[in-house]
């Protein structure tokens, strides 16, 4: 009988610490949510939403002039792209930060307006260059892909004509501090090799660009027939 007495007590005092040990529990976790929903958050939500508003509106710019704040994108970008490896048959870059790229020691190469064309040449101290690299933006197709015609010189005697189709988006990702920040992604969806020292004009309808050649090239002055290729994503 005074087994059985001392185990009911222990197993009262058992539930009534188990019960404190819950309770306790739940105000520590009413403590945290209400502790976390004070203006921190709403705050953050607000700089997330001006982030977001930002990023669309760089979007656009690429797309509208192919500019950010108003400057041109580095033209050797497209170097980058594939147009001054002429030793692979595709591109290795396919994607690249036009954010970080302006301004950056990588792209530090001055930057011109050569009539229609952005060109960024590399210089000599005799004021001539070994490599330049050109774009002439032409436009934004119907679903918001970007055509532009570019140019590369490698030191040769060749100067190699293609076209780009390149697609942007706004993306997040962590800096070298695990700090977010905003990235402004251009991918090369699509190049087409135009010649050496081609000329002709590229015309946008909707999703086509039709590619007109006037001279095919140093060895042959006779024009090509136009094709059409459509702009679109894989």
């Amino acid at each position: 009988m005074g087994h059985h007495l001392v185990a009911c007590g222990a197993r009262k005092v058992q539930s009534m610490l188990m019960r404190k040990l819950i309770s306790s529990g739940l105000a520590a976790a009413l403590t945290v949510i209400v502790a976390g929903s004070g203006a921190p958050p709403a705050a953050n939500a607000a700089d997330q939403s001006a982030s977001s508003a930002s990023a669309a509106a760089l979007v656009a710019e690429v797309r509208h002039s192919f500019t950010m704040h108003g400057q041109p994108i580095p033209p050797e970008i497209f170097r980058d792209f594939g147009d001054g490896d002429l030793a692979d048959s595709g591109a290795i870059w396919v994607t690249i930060d036009a954010a970080a790229a302006i301004g950056s020691n990588l792209y530090f190469d001055p930057i011109k307006q050569d009539g229609s064309y952005v060109s960024q040449s590399k210089p000599t101290p005799n004021g001539g260059y070994t490599e330049r690299t050109a774009y002439s933006f032409e436009g934004t197709t119907q679903n918001g892909l970007i055509v532009l015609t570019t140019s590369y010189y490698g030191g040769g005697s060749g100067i190699f004509y293609s076209l780009h189709i390149v697609d942007v988006t706004a993306a997040r990702g962590y800096d070298i501090e695990g700090k977010v920040y905003q990235r402004i992604n251009l991918t090369n969806v699509r190049s087409v090799i135009l010649g050496d020292r081609w000329e002709g004009e590229l015309k946008i309808s909707g999703n086509a660009i039709k590619i007109v050649t006037t001279r095919n090239g140093p060895a042959d002055e006779s024009a090509r027939p136009p094709v059409t290729i459509i702009a679109q994503r894989p």
